[in-house]
């Protein structure tokens, strides 16, 4: 059981990498965001409300992982960076309400991570909640901030994007 807890915690082990291991996490969601996004963005069905399809998947995987997180702190370490699965949620929130394109998911994966490592202010706070609420709601957060930004770029130079 703890094998596969440690599985889905660090992404198929990318947690295990040795160093840098959200940044290649992050990678791996920017990686599954411009082709699996761009596959499922043609889909009939997913055309219809993707964003609201990812938020719901947000929230789904974070309510569902917040005890697997709780659990694997106890032999890990608090919010250890081996455990990734935060990385990802925060990326996927870092692209939301964005058009699809490269540029995106390279801008969405630079200003994610200045906001992951750099924790300006409520992301530090937020890391020290509980339970493993904090691995999942500063990341998320993180992705917030990075959202807001890419959004401002998006309407100031859109010749960006």
């Amino acid at each position: 059981m703890k094998f596969i807890r440690n599985l889905l915690v660090s992404v198929g082990f990318i947690g295990y990498f040795p160093f840098a291991s959200g940044t290649v996490a992050s990678f791996f969601a920017a990686i599954l965001y411009y082709f699996c996004f761009g596959f499922l963005s043609r889909a009939e069905i997913i055309n219809l409300y993707p964003n609201l399809i990812v938020i719901a998947g947000i929230i789904i995987v974070s309510l569902i992982f917040i005890p697997i997180i709780k659990s694997a702190e106890k032999e890990l370490g608090h919010d250890s960076h081996k455990i990734v699965i935060d990385e990802v949620l925060g990326y996927f929130v870092a692209v939301l309400f964005l058009p699809h394109s490269l540029m995106v998911a390279i801008y969405a994966f630079i200003f994610f991570r200045i906001f992951d490592i750099a924790k300006p202010p409520f992301i530090n706070e937020l890391q020290s909640l509980p339970h493993g609420w904090g691995v999942i709601c500063d990341d998320l957060l993180a992705g917030i901030y990075a959202n807001i930004c890419l959004q401002i770029l998006l309407i100031v130079f859109p010749q960006f994007f």
